[in-house]
């Protein structure tokens, strides 16, 4: 008779595959700026953020979350405690952050304003910002850029990159002016489809660090 072989409970253990977003920048562009297609170059390097994109800059320590709002639509049946058969009805992603810096790109994500052109804010430091709250407030799409950068053992970068091609703003929290905190203008997107780009976010994750993790030979 046969001696059962053991069954390992650390097979398929990696610590070296449990990431963390040490880093992350947030960056937003105007609907009439390119998509991104591609963030890295053919070694896995980020490549430089296109002209267009604006940084957003410092945000509070919470960093970004990414709810994904599921709605299931359940069949249920007199023979069966449980559905019997259930289906997604709506997955809406959305995205939160609260940014600490007041220029030109989180005051115009709150605000509604264009990023560039016609009625943008011009430099940080010019005479006078100034905008009027608009009697019929206007909500521009945007494209939105989210990259989280981690570190292999091997010190190489793993980067996560997520990108919105068509995201507006669907929520806000309070400004607040305080003599003990910075003031902070937080938002909430959400992710539309984007019939050019073909869907409402797509994702990457390479880095040379990422690439150090093949299997050897792999």
């Amino acid at each position: 008779m046969s001696t059962p072989t053991p069954v390992s409970l650390e097979a398929g253990l990696h610590t070296e595959y449990i990431r963390k977003q040490l880093v992350q920048a947030i960056f937003a562009a105007d609907i009439s700026t390119a998509a991104i297609s591609n963030p890295f170059d053919s070694e896995g390097n980020l490549v430089a953020i296109p002209t267009g994109y604006v940084p957003i800059g410092y945000t509070t320590d919470d960093g970004i979350s990414f709810p994904s709002d599921v709605s299931m639509s359940d069949v249920t049946s007199s023979q069966s405690a449980e559905p019997t058969r259930s289906d997604v009805e709506s997955d809406v992603l959305t995205a939160s952050w609260a940014p600490q810096e007041t220029n030109a790109a989180t005051v115009a994500m709150y605000e509604g304003l264009p990023l560039s052109g016609t009625g943008a804010l011009p430099p940080i430091g010019s005479a006078a910002w100034t905008w009027d709250r608009a009697k019929t407030p206007r909500n521009p799409f945007r494209r939105l850029l989210f990259i989280g950068l981690d570190y292999a053992d091997d010190g190489g970068e793993i980067y996560v990159v997520r990108h919105m091609p068509r995201a507006r703003l669907t929520d806000k929290d309070d400004e607040t002016w305080s003599r003990s905190d910075p003031t902070t203008r937080p938002v909430t997107v959400t992710a539309y489809r984007d019939s050019t780009v073909g869907t409402s976010c797509r994702n990457w994750i390479d880095g040379p660090g990422w690439r150090s993790l093949a299997p050897s030979g792999g």
